[in-house]
């Protein structure tokens, strides 16, 4: 209506309370950890989806969409969202658990390792066949990646557990 037209990937966060959705935030990026999550759901080809988006075809492609849930864990440097080191040693990468993907969000290569380099650093992404086991996953996952100053929080969907 303002004719600045938008082609493109948007994202809606939402907090839901008592049955009450209310918008957060609106985000366009794919590196958020929000994004992880529902782009680890998706079947098929993503870059079809998109070029589809790009040429104005959009309502002619249906996405499909994994069954069941995924979560993503951010571990973070100590002190983010404040001040943090960076250079810290990441060790427990090379660990494979089926379902989960460790995204690289603040991280850098010094003298062949692999270091922190931002204050979130990894997103932990895990899918499962329900939301316990996604999460079940992504903490089992966390466990084994191990840098100084390395957190994140524990309650993440502690909600939709305890349903």
């Amino acid at each position: 209506d303002q004719g600045r037209p938008f082609t493109g990937f948007l994202y809606a966060g939402l907090m839901i309370d008592n049955g009450e959705p209310s918008v957060l935030e609106f985000n366009v990026r794919f590196g958020d950890p929000e994004t992880q999550p529902i782009l680890a759901r998706y079947k098929g080809d993503f870059l079809e989806l998109l070029e589809a988006a790009v040429e104005g075809e959009i309502s002619h492609v249906t996405p499909e969409w994994e069954e069941g849930s995924a979560v993503c864990i951010v571990m973070a440097s100590e002190g983010y969202p404040g001040k943090y080191e960076k250079g810290k040693v990441i060790e427990g990468l090379e660990k494979d658990i089926e379902g989960v993907t460790v995204f690289h969000a603040g991280t850098a290569v010094t003298d062949g390792e692999i270091v922190t380099n931002g204050g979130r650093v990894l997103g932990v992404t895990a899918v499962g066949a329900d939301i316990r086991e996604a999460v079940s996953r992504a903490y089992k996952r966390v466990d084994t990646i191990k840098w100084e100053g390395a957190f994140c929080r524990k309650d993440i969907a502690s909600r939709a557990l305890n349903r």
